[in-house]
């Protein structure tokens, strides 16, 4: 199952950020193990090295990007991706830009604790646990 990850959730596992730090390690042990496709917008990449670079040193996290370009597929950010991303009712169009890289490449889950920023997409929507219990459910 090919899966999206909003940039939320990988904060949360480079920042432990409590409480939601222990659901966001178990999805990236979902992804090393294989039992889903992890994906990251390209966008998201971005971000993340710019918020990382505020709390860390330059060189922790560069060294952080490259633990992440090692555990997920990226989802490109085409001129397709943002012109599409433009045309939906989302409220924050890197929400938007998310849902619409996850679309281009077979995502068919986005995970996310900004659910109310996905209400309007037609990807399935789970919130860290969320996504754990279904999977737990599926494996049994």
């Amino acid at each position: 199952m090919k899966v999206i990850f909003d940039t939320n959730i990988i904060i949360d596992v480079l920042l432990a950020r409590e409480p939601f730090y222990h659901s966001a390690v178990q999805l990236f042990s979902e992804v090393l193990v294989g039992n889903v496709v992890g994906y990251l917008a390209a966008t998201t990449i971005t971000m993340v090295d710019y918020l990382l670079s505020k709390a860390l040193t330059p060189i922790k996290a560069k060294a952080e990007i490259k633990k992440l370009l090692q555990i997920f597929e990226i989802a490109p950010i085409t001129h397709g991706v943002l012109e599409s991303a433009l045309s939906l009712s989302f409220k924050d169009y890197e929400d938007a830009v998310i849902h619409q890289a996850g679309k281009m490449i077979g995502a068919e889950v986005i995970i996310t604790r900004d659910r109310v920023g996905f209400a309007k997409a037609n990807l399935s929507v789970y919130a860290p646990d969320e996504f754990l219990t279904l999977l737990r459910a599926n494996k049994e």
